[in-house]
């Protein structure tokens, strides 16, 4: 690989070379400065060609090892990334020195193909800036000359307009991926395993998760998920807030309320109640704030009946956030602030050592690389620590004790400009390392109610995520009961049936937004039937799996005996544009890759429900006679719906969402 890196960083270096001495060759060409016989033109000429060849015994070593400079890491399951190897390696023969990569888009209308090139209008205008005239048609046209050789996608090209290339995808190609799909499943893209950690979700002990907790978890599970289809070695962690000046008040009221708290178990049903009497307290209280202070040094110095207490809180919290965790089928480690107690005290010995930190009225503060932005506050006036120390200690641990290659952080918007500041100072301080590690803050926008403000109850609280989760059962049932499901389901799958709805609309109505967005929560319109919502995919879901069981026979009983003997044809429009939006699911794993927005991911499923909708109503997959008895099946189209099941299946599993066989 090193060996490939090198080459590579060779041959950008040689066409920039040969770029310059184009230039210089141009103007001379123009009549600007160099007579015909003059040696320096002869020696510019001599080199450029010099280069050139250089150029081409470096890429053919590169070829013959099976690489490429733009050569796609997911193989031929990415279309998009097979298409952008053949046309920058066309742009490479037909430009000589030209260092340009093909940009690739997704076609508007089927009319201008399934894909285009659009690189022909770059191109002209940087070959317009070396004096070369060229219009991107013309550009276009020496490129699709390159392009003699058969690519296995590629069905035609076509020059349209300006410049663009359009390209038809084969229909012979898709119908050996569909087949490839039933035979073998969804192929996971080639890419380098990391070792990932995810920190998400992150309550505070002793407070309810309400539904600000809730982006973060939903967001955050998904993508775990997403890494760990990828076969990323992912890490889920929990960063509660168990640590800190509540813990004293907490303790203190706990002794005064439980005395005999250490030896018989106190029944804290409410923790949130308990919490709120205990601040009163806090707030009112002189004496007893006093108290609280002092059992928040004893805990800190490791007193064993304080830490008692610590701990009794801690698991009434742990029980009820992991109700929640149980009922959204989201998996965590956790890993309180407390964990990072005594590295917090290691990293700001050793940040003092290395002279980052400054002194400020009194605190420690560390500045970030160009001393730009907030500075962080390392140790407050009173030399306690701080949300800066223990986000610091973290990292260090993540990165070098856990070996992390990558470390992403989900949490709102707002705190944009802490986590910059925290991976600023952590590459300052040489614990981050750009060459070897990558870090993500994935922000997101808040919730909003349907009034178009901050997502709140009547009374204006905060709402609670275990009512909001009710609320969605309830309505869900409702829902179930007005199209008559109860009728037909056993009360076992009524219940799965409603949970699959209930979550999956909460669930899907977060994801399939642009997570740096507000959106609205709406339990009318996520539990609509129609349009971009969970429960019209996962009706759409359900009623393509009952396909192949309405056939019977092999169908039912033997599906793979079917795929073994059968023959993929995709000959109706239809049955194609279906096939064409399956294709392309690697290329939205690859998508998400680079900027963690899984809404990409639900527009794509919601393209496969369309386009399923519109093939089941123009192609029959099985034929009846007017008693309801089956006299035709067409084999092709029942295993396309099986084809479209599994991309589904996967998406499903990918976004956290649960489909029931009966809804």
């Amino acid at each position: 690989m090193a060996e490939f890196d090198s080459a590579t960083k060779c041959i950008r270096n040689i066409e920039k070379e040969i770029l310059l001495l184009q230039s210089e060759v141009l103007k001379t060409r123009e009549g600007l400065g160099l007579e015909d016989d003059n040696v320096e033109l002869k020696e510019l000429m001599e080199e450029n060609t010099r280069l050139k060849h250089r150029l081409e015994i470096v890429q053919s070593a590169i070829a013959q090892e099976g690489g490429s400079i733009a050569s796609s890491d997911s193989g031929n399951q990415s279309i998009v990334g097979e298409l952008q190897q053949v046309f920058t390696e066309a742009i490479q023969k037909a430009f000589p020195g030209l260092s340009f990569e093909a940009v690739i888009t997704n076609s508007s209308s089927p009319k201008f193909g399934d894909y285009q090139c659009n690189s022909a209008m770059q191109i002209a205008q940087h070959l317009k800036q070396l004096s070369v005239k060229s219009s991107p048609r013309e550009v276009a046209q020496k490129l699709v000359a390159e392009l003699q050789k058969p690519i296995p996608c590629v069905d035609r090209l076509e020059i349209a307009g300006a410049g663009y290339v359009n390209i038809f995808l084969s229909r012979s190609y898709g119908e050996q991926r569909i087949m490839s799909i039933l035979r073998h499943g969804i192929v996971v893209p080639s890419i380098e395993k990391k070792r990932v950690i995810v920190d998400f979700s992150s309550p505070n002990v002793a407070k309810e998760m309400h539904v600000g907790h809730l982006r973060s978890t939903i967001i955050g599970d998904s993508i775990c998920r997403f890494l760990e289809y990828l076969g990323h070695d992912v890490l889920r962690i929990n960063h509660i807030g168990d640590w800190g000046t509540q813990f004293g008040m907490l303790i203190a009221h706990l002794q005064d309320r439980f005395p005999n708290f250490q030896t018989e178990s106190p029944p804290i049903s409410d923790l949130q109640a308990f919490y709120k009497e205990s601040k009163v307290r806090f707030d009112t209280d002189e004496l007893f704030k006093k108290r609280a202070y002092e059992c928040v040094v004893k805990l800190q110095s490791g007193e064993l009946s304080y830490l008692k207490a610590w701990n009794l809180i801690c698991d009434v919290s742990r029980k009820e956030f992991q109700t929640i965790y149980n009922r959204l089928d989201v998996k965590l480690v956790e890993r309180g602030e407390s964990f990072y107690q005594s590295r917090m005290e290691k990293i700001v010995e050793e940040l003092k050592q290395d002279g980052f930190l400054e002194e400020d009225e009194g605190r420690l503060i560390m500045w970030g690389e160009n001393r730009a932005g907030i500075p962080l506050t390392i140790v407050k006036s009173d030399g306690g620590f701080t949300y800066d120390t223990s986000d610091m200690a973290a990292i260090k641990q993540r990165l070098q004790e856990e070996k992390a290659d990558w470390l992403i952080y989900v949490t709102d918007a707002g705190q944009a400009t802490h986590f910059q500041t925290i991976f600023s100072c952590a590459k300052r301080a040489k614990i981050l390392q750009e060459c070897k590690h990558r870090v993500d803050h994935v922000g997101f926008g808040v919730v909003l109610g349907e009034d178009g403000k901050k997502f709140k109850t009547r009374s204006g609280d905060t709402v609670k995520l275990t009512e909001l989760l009710n609320e969605g059962l309830r309505r869900a049932m409702e829902k179930l009961v007005q199209k008559e499901r109860n009728l037909v389901l056993t009360q076992e799958e009524l219940v799965a049936a409603q949970e699959s709805v209930a979550y999956g609309c909460i669930k899907y109505a977060d994801l399939s937004h642009n997570r740096n967005n507000e959106y609205v929560f709406s339990f009318d319109k996520m539990l609509e039937d129609k349009g971009n919502t969970a429960v019209y995919l996962l009706y759409a879901y359900t009623r393509i799996r009952s396909i192949a069981r309405k056939c019977g026979g092999d169908f039912t009983n033997d599906m793979q005996k079917v795929i073994d003997s059968t023959v993929i044809r995709l000959d109706h429009e239809k049955e194609w544009k279906l096939a064409k939006v399956l294709l392309r699911f690697t290329d939205v794993m690859l998508l998400i890759m680079k900027n963690l927005s899984l809404h990409h991911l639900c527009e794509f499923v919601y393209e496969i429900c369309t386009a399923f909708s519109e093939f089941y109503d123009s192609c029959y997959c099985i034929e009846k006679n007017k008693q309801g008895e089956i006299i035709t099946v067409y084999p092709s189209r029942v295993l396309l719906c099986e084809a479209t099941s599994k991309v589904l299946e996967k998406c499903f599993d990918i976004l956290g969402l649960k489909p029931v066989h009966k809804i």
